[in-house]
């Protein structure tokens, strides 16, 4: 990978490469490399960018193969609010418009009385929503909510607006601290979008 200072880097046949010499660091070839575990050095920033509508660029081009995006993502790590593409001898910076991911599909399945929501990502990983992948509700800029979703250690996902309002359509209130809020609940959890007040006035 680039060595700070580098304008160019190997180009996309380079990290592929790196990308898949990591993924044999993988037992048996399963599951996601242990990115958790590396601590490489930091070789500087690349050139490369996830759009807020889930879009990977290089250079400034999109990149149309969704198996080397898929592959990309699965070195992806966040550190101090930064995203970085890892392998277990170097580290790269990437910019991130928003959230890394896009939940982009969402199954409900139901055991005896309790749901369980769970997201297909953009990069096609399932995510069973529960208390260790919890869906927060951010503030959005025409005054609605925008949910995000925990993929993994603290990468997210941001929910597509229209599942986010079938999410709205599988609201309840329930009584959170002493406050009745108003949001979804599954795999055990209930995650709190709003006051239930402010969203009776508003429907």
């Amino acid at each position: 990978m680039a060595k700070q200072g580098q304008t160019t880097h190997q180009g996309l046949d380079g990290l592929t490469a790196a990308a898949r010499d990591a993924a044999t660091a993988t037992p048996a070839g399963k599951g996601l490399p242990p990115v958790h575990l590396w601590n490489p050095p930091f070789c500087g920033d690349l050139d490369m960018r996830i759009a807020h509508d889930g879009t990977w660029f290089y250079m400034g081009t999109p990149i149309g193969r969704p198996a080397l995006v898929r592959l990309f993502s699965t070195i992806l790590k966040r550190e101090d609010g930064k995203h970085f593409l890892v392998t277990p001898v170097e580290k790269v910076g990437i910019r991130v418009d928003d959230a890394p991911f896009l939940a982009v599909e969402m199954l409900k399945e139901m055991h005896g009385r309790d749901r369980l929501l769970r997201f297909r990502t953009n990069v096609d990983d399932w995510v069973a929503c529960d208390s260790g992948h919890r869906l927060r509700f951010e503030a959005a800029a025409d005054g609605g909510l925008t949910p995000y979703l925990h993929v993994r250690s603290d990468l997210w996902a941001k929910v597509t607006r229209a599942l986010y309002y079938d999410l709205v359509d599988m609201g309840e209130e329930r009584v959170v601290d002493g406050r009745p809020m108003f949001g979804v609940a599954s795999g055990g959890e209930f995650f709190a979008m709003a006051d239930a007040e402010q969203v009776r006035g508003a429907l």
